[in-house]
């Protein structure tokens, strides 16, 4: 009886998460995670605001010069916090890897671009930093999902924003994207408002800015995702592919918008492949 029990809780816990990122369910998302033995350093400033404040998730064992992943939650720009994913943190930090979550400012404070510039800071910061927390800042991993995808491809593909927030975009080693926007096209007002003059789609669209020098990319879908086409991930696999860059696409058959990024979480780890995909791309990275 008490394992049924427990199986149904698990149901419960993957169908909140994957229906509604409400707050119930990312605390069923993330309550594993507080038992986890990755260290967490929250809310370490990136700049002088108060929004500006990410987290620091480091290996049980303290890392030695690891790669560091750099992960932006979505939320169509609309909402969402660092807090709500620790459950990203805690799985990626299992790998053996630093992981930095920050936070952005969202709409209707501000539009595009600012939001990506506030991601190219704490870049930045994870240049000057990284090492004090046992992290490589010569070996950084942009990830995101949806619109965190997005930004994430965004500041990996278009150096601009890294110069512009004295980064260097040579330390880009990789991209993860899971279920991003890559060919935004607004479809409703809020976005229509975020995504506007004197911007144009060749702007905000990711795909016009591949080139040979596109860092290797690992880009995950589920091809039943009807929030973000999945066709927004093959076509930017296939841009990559166009130029030499190396690319790992993964579309998981049945599976939505959020199941790429819930799967993450230890409750949903069984739904999909995320997290083994992940390793295995990490893994066949270069050396320093």
């Amino acid at each position: 009886m008490r394992l049924r029990h427990s199986w149904s809780l698990l149901l419960l816990a993957g169908t909140l998460l994957l229906s509604a990122c409400s707050s119930l369910s990312f605390g069923i998302a993330n309550l594993p995670a507080r038992f986890s033995r990755s260290h967490r350093d929250a809310d370490i400033p990136f700049g002088p605001e108060s929004w500006q404040r990410l987290d620091v998730y480091r290996p049980a064992n303290r890392a030695a010069a690891a790669p560091v992943i750099v992960f932006w939650y979505g939320g169509s720009w609309t909402r969402g916090n660092k807090d709500e994913y620790r459950f990203v943190g805690t799985a990626l930090a299992g790998l053996g890897y630093v992981v930095v979550l920050p936070d952005y400012r969202l709409y209707p404070t501000v539009r595009f671009p600012q939001f990506l510039a506030d991601a190219a800071q704490a870049v930045a910061w994870v240049e000057q930093h990284a090492a004090a927390y046992g992290g490589d800042p010569h070996r950084i991993v942009l990830m995101g999902h949806s619109a965190g995808a997005h930004m994430a491809a965004m500041l990996a593909m278009n150096a601009t924003y890294l110069r512009e927030a004295g980064a260097d975009p040579r330390d880009i080693r990789a991209l993860i994207g899971l279920s991003g926007p890559y060919e935004l096209t607004p479809d409703d007002a809020t976005l229509n408002a975020i995504f506007a003059a004197p911007y144009a789609p060749h702007d905000w669209q990711v795909l016009p800015f591949v080139t040979a020098g596109a860092p290797a990319s690992l880009l995950i879908h589920g091809a039943a995702d009807e929030v973000v086409w999945p066709g927004n991930s093959e076509h930017l696999a296939a841009a990559l592919r166009a130029c030499g860059v190396p690319v790992v696409l993964k579309i998981y058959p049945g599976r939505g918008h959020a199941a790429t990024v819930a799967a993450l979480s230890w409750v949903l780890r069984w739904r999909s492949p995320t997290l083994a995909d992940i390793r295995e791309f990490m893994r066949a990275l270069p050396g320093p």
